[in-house]
């Protein structure tokens, strides 16, 4: 039976997959087009919810469609406002925590997320984070500012404290194309 590897995206739901449960509450840091979010929406079931977050309207608009033709818009609430600032706009501690860092898939390509505000977000993640929580971070190092943000993220993450959070690296290590790579942070408890 041959294995494939699959992709950091690939990762974080599977281990997204741990976390989630009817009635967990969940936080998209990176709304995009909605893929993610709607995902989550189904995961947390009726009882649970979803704060999404993207800076541009344009993606709030595609997420808000996509929920509403699910029939899921009920179970999440949209923030048209930076992933930094998470923790002044989500009332309660979450069980997870997805980024899927870059540019909106089908938009320009000059709006992406940023490794100084990247590295606040997933601070205010942690403050968020129940015991058992889960923060998955897909990084795209393609591209110069993703680059970036893994080199910065992968020191971050190098630096929590082990007494309190577990860290991992998921990546290829002989690819030419620079894949995506996952960094996923579990809080003990």
């Amino acid at each position: 039976m041959s294995q494939d590897f699959r992709s950091a995206r690939f990762w974080s739901a599977a281990l997204m997959e741990t976390a989630l449960f009817s009635g967990a509450r969940a936080v998209d840091a990176t709304m995009g087009n909605g893929r993610d979010t709607l995902w989550l929406c189904q995961r947390v079931g009726p009882d649970g919810h979803v704060y999404a977050f993207d800076v541009q309207q344009e993606a709030v608009e595609r997420t808000g469609q996509r929920l509403l033709d699910a029939g899921l818009s009920d179970r999440a609430t949209l923030f048209c406002q930076g992933h930094q600032r998470m923790a002044e706009c989500v009332p309660e501690p979450v069980d997870a925590v997805m980024f899927n860092l870059g540019w909106l898939p089908g938009a320009e390509h000059a709006v992406t997320t940023r490794t100084e505000t990247t590295l606040r977000a997933v601070d205010a993640a942690l403050t968020l984070l129940k015991p058992q929580g889960l923060m998955t971070v897909c990084v795209y190092p393609g591209h110069e500012e993703g680059a970036r943000e893994l080199k910065a993220l992968t020191e971050w993450a190098r630096q929590l404290d082990s007494k309190i959070y577990d860290a991992l690296l998921e990546c290829y290590m002989n690819q030419p194309n620079d894949p995506p790579q996952l960094i996923a942070v579990k809080k003990k408890g």
